[in-house]
């Protein structure tokens, strides 16, 4: 969903206690009754329900009839506000400014703080395939064993910010992180490129050494990203790669280490080879190169995201990649019925000049803000195929907190 934040400034504090009882209530309540919220709100005036019926009216909650009684549950909504709100009053946050990137299990916005000073906010939204699937399978969440979507959002959040954290503190080249609540993290806002939008390269050699240097880095250090590609890389004007996105980050410990290790080496050498037309003979291995030194990944399990959390996230992930599996077969077989349907429409037969079913024009997805050139020929940028990484000299507009 798309974050609104102009309403938060109007929000009363009752409307506040009102959406935090909620959030209290989900803990162990698909459906939270109303005389549930109302008694963790305690209001001293009571009236829960019309606090209750504006924070609908807003899709900060939104109402359930179900068969034994009537309640409401939180909406992503609903959590977007109440991390905002602790973010502002932190002073992390004071205005949210434009959508700058979107994904598959997180929203990237742009904010700023009350001196101007403009950073990143990434809202990570776990569990969006499964509630895209929910209508076809409404048994999913009962028989679901893993968390619901607001702790997975919350532990997905606290790993990317402990192992964030952990990496800049030793010297890696990642942005600075400066709070997380709930679901939210604010990190710092790079001036750069990401790998994907960059066309050429004057010595592609050079930055592919420093990118396999950087994975081998990581594993000496006890971490393997485990999503090392193109779109997670950042390529600052100084020809310096930036790592961003860090979910998928596990122990070299793994069960599945060597696995992801190798993973992301392939993906290197694959983009440089299609993309720069770039192959190297020189590449490392984990069990040759992955010594490790000293050990990161401690460092992360100290800070509070701990075993147990890795493998509750690691489940959630499973489960969502199962359900997108299930979705892309779904959708394959109704795009094959639809074929059949016209085929069947035209008389069965199909022009011969035609040579079968055309392939779709590739659809090219551009940001609300272009990326502006760099300031140096080093790289050639593919500004039509922008994703939304801001850079300077664009307008942007805030809504104060």
């Amino acid at each position: 969903m798309k974050l609104d934040a102009k309403l938060i400034r109007y929000l009363s504090n009752e409307d506040y206690r009102v959406l935090t009882a909620t959030e209290m209530g989900s803990r162990n309540h698909e459906v939270v009754p109303t005389p549930l919220i109302g008694h963790i709100a305690a209001l001293k005036h009571g009236g829960t329900e019309k606090y209750l019926s504006h924070l609908a009216k807003h899709n900060l909650v939104a109402k359930t009839m179900n068969a034994r009684y009537d309640g409401y549950r939180l909406t992503y909504g609903g959590f977007d506000y109440l991390a905002l709100k602790t973010l502002t009053r932190r002073g992390s946050v004071y205005s949210v400014g434009n959508q700058i990137g979107v994904g598959k299990e997180s929203d990237i916005y742009i904010v700023a703080t009350e001196e101007q000073e403009q950073r990143v906010l990434k809202i990570h939204r776990l569990g969006r395939i499964s509630f895209r699937t929910i209508k076809s399978k409404r048994d999913y969440l009962r028989n679901r064993k893993t968390g619901s979507w607001q702790y997975m959002a919350r532990l997905a959040a606290m790993k990317e910010f402990a192992f964030m954290k952990v990496l800049h503190e030793n010297g890696f080249p990642v942005p600075i992180p400066y709070d997380c609540n709930r679901h939210c993290i604010v990190m710092s806002l790079i001036d750069s490129f990401p790998l994907c939008q960059i066309r050429e390269v004057a010595e592609p050699g050079k930055l592919y050494s420093k990118l396999m240097d950087l994975i081998v880095r990581l594993a000496c250090a006890g971490l393997i990203h485990g999503d090392f590609n193109e779109f997670n890389i950042l390529v600052g004007e100084d020809g310096e790669p930036i790592l961003i996105d860090f979910p998928q980050m596990v122990s070299t410990s793994h069960r599945n280490a060597e696995e992801y290790f190798n993973r992301d080496v392939d993906c290197i050498r694959t983009f440089f080879r299609r993309r720069f037309n770039y192959e190297s003979k020189l590449y490392p291995k984990f069990s040759r190169d992955a010594e490790r030194e000293f050990s990161l990944d401690v460092q992360v399990a100290a800070s509070g995201f701990t075993r147990k959390h890795q493998e509750e996230l690691e489940k959630f992930l499973e489960e969502e990649a199962a359900l997108e599996g299930e979705e892309d077969e779904n959708e394959d077989d109704d795009f094959d019925e639809e074929l059949v349907s016209d085929s069947d429409e035209d008389g069965g037969h199909m022009d011969e000049d035609q040579g079968g079913v055309k392939e779709p024009e590739p659809i090219v997805l551009k940001a609300s803000a272009s990326v502006a050139a760099p300031r140096d020929e080093e790289y050639a940028v593919d500004s039509d195929n922008g994703d939304g990484f801001l850079k300077e000299g664009i307008m942007v507009n805030f809504s104060v907190l």
